[in-house]
């Protein structure tokens, strides 16, 4: 047998599991191998095969009955989802996560978060291949998975009940994404595409000039903070009057920023439309014993997303016609255009020697975006007094992730060694963040004016930074033994350190004397030129310098073990349970500017013993029952520990940290049953229950004159418990007649999900007020009843297509996915939830392969959101409900193109 031979044959059975279809071994002389029933296998249709040696030589006849039927679904001792390449390329998403949306169970928040069962994407753990990511986002320690290509993901398992291998910070579930490896054949594939939406391409939209390298996602040093005001960031101390710094330094200090080019914003009638592309490609040779794999990818994606509507806040409730009801304080309309740009790279080495697999991975994304934004409306600063704002804001992100495994994977007869060690960075650089504000002066300028002095009228630029360092390493040992009954003993330790330093520093052009008439009515530009700078005396200085949070660090270091069996206890009885032991120290320390009153830091060290066990009854052939039960525990994030503002540019909402938060404890439990009918069709229905202690939730409050915050604050306790279904079925189509059905299938694929939350606050139950940081009743915070946030009571996913069976691709699929309305915060001020509405999604997905003057191209049609739903985050009270973030999305159609050599 021959060393590629042997590798296609080892590849056969250790991606039995991942593989949709069935593979015959051969031997050594090239004749195909008996097929046996393993108990994973489900026999159907019976096949007879005549096997019949070279030269007639061989006169008996053996008859083999049943299909090799591989199922990851059901070989597994845990309950899983598995998205696999075909998965993942009949839903034809961009990135991973609209993929992970139609899995059981799963909804995506905002495009890019995984919500897993109405839990919040802090119960979310994603993995990379096994090991630990950072996230580029300030605002949360999970990654999100919009960052990842479906370019550079092999297969995407989705484990929802919990196993003692993994980290015990686990909630809803743990998502495992697994890069592309050694590929069996050589393969190249080059793709375009083009798309646009109705709300956005060829339409009405705002930009700003910024450097001449925005189209590609860098910054070409133009965002740079000037060396002299970078010089006194240095210093750590407030750059403002009354400080080490003159009037004329601070300024020098406004006039040396790129006032002009990151401030003005100009508009667009013709946004132009998104472009993508990628390549892909991988071969495999033998290097003395060993077989090489090398596979690289590299994407670029520029696009445009252009939302229009309303945003609203009350600041109480009011008396309207002798009814209880809101009535909006702040009353916008916006434009907001966002330009995103996405780089991304993937090179992957492997080697195989024998049973022993040895992978490097190495992964770049750069994820830019470029957002101009316009609000104007009605501003009540004062109670009996309306203002009319204009406002503008540009903001420039540029969010990148590197990491760097290693994975080896070694077996010894009945003994294994798996060891892995991770470096993964990220960093999340958003320079010159600007806003500014003009009122309506209809007494004298009967105008828009920015004196940047009254309320109303000011001109603001924000630099943020944050640098994320993390550190995975593990090792398992795993022995196969038979004490009667079959057992495989598997013991390992992991070790996870995530280091962070987040920096923000806010400023004001602040004039010492004020601005005449007609300076005031000038456009930003203008407004912030030098000229005006120096002839004005405007400066520049530190908003809130002794009070804000100007920088912080954090770390948190895990320490983790574990043991567990897995043993077949009798004939279709199997029982894996363990328990993992880990110890966490988590810090966030705030860094104030030296005069700064000092702020409570974070220290959270706690270990816990944490117990897993799944049972699973295989009653029939085709069938089996489950039951899982497990501890598990959320700890708080480092955004969420750390007092200093952010704004999501998401929901236009500033959030800020509660330094007094503590980790959820978390009881699970699981029954399910499974229904293997063929290969790739199953019915499965489950149960699931679930105890949350100190679970942390979205508190909103308003402050400031009418700005609506979000803060957290852990709940006392929470319950939550559903029941989901699942059906994967194929029907041929050959009996309807006509060529264009001989050969295809159609797929029918639903889910649904459903889940109900509830929190328990009682009489004497206490919370932590994220404003004053001082213990409070917890019914001021949350009712008994409510519902988490984030959690959607209904969950639902139908996949209706065609496909041809044999021959080249040709897909058909069209994709409905429904969230029912869900809490994103508790309302402030005994004001109703802050609630999500996102509705009904259709989308429509077609894929042709076809071969034009002996070239293969894949071609792809997709429509998105056909419905043209929009969304909706509201509060509602009687007849009365405020709009607090409204858009129109639109529908989405794109056109690609695929080469494979």
């Amino acid at each position: 047998m021959t060393k590629r031979t042997a590798m296609i044959t080892s590849l056969f059975l250790s991606t039995a599991l991942v593989s949709p279809a069935a593979y015959a071994q051969t031997t050594a002389t090239g004749d195909p191998a008996v097929e046996t029933t393993q108990p994973d296998q489900e026999p159907v249709d019976d096949e007879e095969v005549d096997i019949s040696a070279p030269g007639g030589d061989f006169s008996g006849e053996i008859i083999v009955r049943g299909k090799y039927i591989p199922n990851p679904i059901r070989a597994t001792s845990e309950v899983v989802s598995v998205l696999g390449e075909a998965e993942i390329a009949r839903a034809a998403d961009g990135d991973i996560a609209g993929s992970l949306q139609r899995v059981t169970g799963l909804s995506v928040v905002g495009g890019r978060f995984v919500f897993v069962r109405g839990l919040g994407e802090r119960y979310s753990l994603a993995l990379l291949n096994g090991l630990p990511l950072p996230s580029p986002e300030p605002l949360r320690r999970v990654v999100p998975l919009d960052l990842f290509p479906t370019s550079v993901i092999a297969s995407t398992v989705v484990q929802k009940s919990y196993s003692v291998n993994y980290p015990g910070e686990f909630g809803g579930g743990v998502i495992n994404l697994t890069t592309k490896s050694t590929p069996e054949e050589p393969f190249l594939k080059i793709s375009f595409g083009v798309s646009g939406d109705t709300e956005t391409t060829g339409n009405l939209g705002y930009t700003y000039d910024g450097s001449d390298t925005d189209i590609i996602g860098y910054d070409d040093g133009l965002r740079d903070i000037p060396i002299g005001l970078a010089n006194a960031l240095a210093q750590n101390i407030p750059i403002s009057t009354g400080t080490e710094f003159t009037s004329l330094q601070l300024q020098e200090f406004a006039a040396s920023l790129n006032n002009a080019a990151t401030n003005l914003i100009q508009r667009n009638n013709d946004i132009p439309a998104n472009f993508s592309a990628d390549i892909t490609g991988g071969t495999s040779f033998d290097v003395g014993d060993a077989l090489v794999g090398i596979v690289a990818t590299a994407g670029f994606d520029n696009s445009w997303r252009t939302r229009g509507g309303i945003q609203q806040t009350s600041q109480g409730i009011v008396n309207i016609d002798g009814e209880a009801g809101l009535r909006p304080d702040q009353n916008f309309n916006f434009v907001t255009t966002e330009n995103r740009i996405v780089v991304n790279g993937l090179l992957g080495l492997s080697a195989e020697i024998g049973e022993h697999k040895l992978r490097f991975t190495n992964l770049y994304i750069h994820d830019t975006s470029k957002e101009a934004s316009i609000k104007a409306g009605i501003d009540a600063i004062n109670v009996d007094e309306e203002t009319l704002l204009n406002q503008g804001r540009t903001s420039w992100f540029e969010r990148q992730l590197f990491t760097t495994q290693f994975v080896g994977e070694f077996k010894f007869d009945e003994i294994s060694l798996d060891v892995r060690g991770s470096w993964a960075n990220s960093k999340r650089d958003a320079p010159y963040q600007r806003t500014y504000s003009y009122a309506f002066d209809d007494i004298i300028a009967n105008d828009f004016v920015n004196d940047l002095t009254s309320p109303g009228e000011s001109a603001r630029v924000q630099f943020s930074d944050l640098n994320d360092d993390v550190y995975g390493a593990g090792v398992d040992l795993g022995y196969e033994t038979n004490i009667g009954v079959p057992v495989n003993f598997t013991f390992g330790y992991s070790y996870y350190l995530n280091d962070r330093q987040a920096e923000r520093r806010d400023f004001r052009y602040v004039p010492a004397n004020g601005l005449p008439n007609p300076i005031d009515q000038e456009r930003i530009d203008f407004l912030l030129s030098d000229f005006n700078i120096f002839t004005h005396e405007i400066e520049l200085r530190e908003v809130a310098a002794q009070t804000s949070v100007p920088a912080y660090e954090a770390q948190l270091e895990v320490h983790g073990g574990y043991g567990q069996f897995d043993a077949e206890l009798a004939d279709g009885l199997r029982l894996n349970v363990g328990v993992r032991y880990e110890d966490a120290k988590q810090l966030v320390v705030p860094i104030l500017l030296q005069g700064g009153t000092a702020l409570p830091a974070t220290g959270l060290n706690n270990d816990y013993w944490l117990p897993a066990g799944t049972l699973t009854w295989n009653f029939a052939e085709d069938m089996q029952l489950r039951f899982a039960a497990s501890k598990t525990i959320a700890r708080p994030q480092f955004r969420e520990l750390a007092p200093q503002q952010f704004l999501d540019l998401d929901t236009d909402r500033t959030f800020i940290g509660n330094p007094l938060l503590t980790d959820s404890e978390l009881l699970n439990f699981e029954g399910r049953y499974e229904y293997y009918i063929g290969r790739d069709e199953r019915i499965t229905l489950a149960g699931f229950y679930k105890k949350i202690d100190n679970p942390i939730e979205n508190v909103a409050f308003v402050q400031g004159g009418g700005t609506l915050f979000t803060g957290f604050s852990n709940a006392p306790t929470a319950t939550l418990y559903g029941a989901e279904v699942e059906l994967v079925k194929y029907f041929p189509l050959y009996d309807i007649g006509g060529s264009f059905f001989e050969d295809r299938r159609l797929m029918l694929a639903a889910n649904y999900t459903y889940t109900k939350s509830d929190i328990k606050v009682a009489a004497g139950d206490q919370a932590i007020n994220p404003v004053t940081l001082m213990p409070t009743e917890a019914s001021n915070l949350f009712n008994d009843g409510d519902r988490l946030t984030g959690q959607s009571t209904h969950v639902a996913n139908l996949q209706f297509g065609l496909e041809r069976e044999d021959g080249p691709l040709s897909q058909q699929t069209l994709l409905v996915t429904y969230n029912s309305p869900r809490v994103t915060a508790r309302g402030p001020q005994d004001q109703p939830d802050l609630i999500e509405r996102t509705g009904w999604k259709l989308d429509f997905i077609l894929r042709e392969e076809m071969n034009i003057a002996g070239q293969d191209f894949e071609l792809k049609f997709e429509a998105r959101n056909i419905l043209g739903t929009d969304y909706k985050e509201s509060q509602t009270l009687g007849a009365t409900e405020i709009l607090n973030n409204a858009y129109d999305i639109g529908t989405r159609f794109s056109m690609s193109i695929g080469l494979n050599f």
